[in-house]
């Protein structure tokens, strides 16, 4: 990861090299911005909490496990400081709902739940809902009481193997405005699922994959999804990837400062 964000600092660039209206637009409206909803500071108390908490569980792990931790029994601390965006990335997914003011929203990979209470913010205010799958139900139980805690609105937990799950979630959804996929860290899985979401896709659909330089694998897989023939722009951010589908876009791939 080490070469990757050297290389990443060589080769991204800020709005001066946009010619884009519409990327120029999320850049200066949504990527760049500071705005954050207003409860960013329980959020961000609970998330302190969690780093000193000395609970462990048992958990059931369907994806590429952790760089620091493996094992089927963790700590709280551990899930916490591992699998959990950085508040200042959950705070961009905030801002990308509202941007694309995305109603229909899915999070592959609920976690704790603090990335899940910045994106059920957001789906607030635009008037939508929000899905979130967890392969693992223990931590899927700690993530509904931590949006309970934070008086988070209603979102929707979904218990299983996203392999499972995904697909027949969403035979009863029209179409996909949102996904962000944080759930298998795997070249073929994350294919999978970025097909699996593309038939609810619509022209003006935003697909965040993250950590997209997280491994060689996950290089390749971020490489195979810009190729593909339904993606037409992509911003490279170094922790996620945003992948639009607008056919009226000419294609385009950027590397961008955050």
């Amino acid at each position: 990861m080490i070469a990757a964000y050297l290389r990443h600092l060589w080769q991204a660039r800020d709005e001066h090299a946009l010619h884009s209206p519409f990327v120029y637009s999320l850049y200066t409206q949504a990527i760049r911005s500071r705005a954050k909803p207003a409860a960013t500071a329980q959020i961000e108390a609970l998330r302190k909490a969690l780093y000193r908490s000395s609970e462990t569980i048992q958990v059931t792990d369907y994806g590429a496990g952790s760089r620091t931790r493996n094992g089927t029994v963790r700590s709280v601390a551990d899930i916490a400081r591992a699998a959990q965006k950085s508040p200042r990335y959950a705070q961009l997914l905030y801002r990308l709902v509202r941007h694309m003011q995305a109603r229909t929203v899915l999070e592959l990979g609920t976690s704790l739940g603090l990335t899940t209470a910045y994106l059920a913010q957001a789906v607030a205010e635009t008037g939508g809902q929000l899905i979130s799958f967890e392969g693992c139900p223990s931590i899927a139980s700690l993530a509904r009481q931590h949006l309970t805690q934070l008086h988070c609105p209603p979102v929707e937990i979904v218990e299983g193997n996203l392999d499972q799950t995904l697909a027949s979630r969403l035979v009863n959804l029209t179409s996909l405005d949102l996904v962000f996929f944080d759930a298998n860290h795997r070249y073929e899985p994350t294919l999978a699922y970025f097909e699996t979401a593309l038939t609810k896709a619509h022209n003006d659909s935003l697909f965040v994959f993250d950590d997209i330089h997280w491994s060689a694998d996950m290089e390749r897989a971020w490489a195979a999804i810009q190729a593909h023939p339904a993606t037409r722009v992509t911003i490279d951010l170094f922790g996620v990837g945003l992948v639009f589908f607008r056919r009226e876009q000419p294609e385009q791939h950027f590397i961008l400062q955050f």
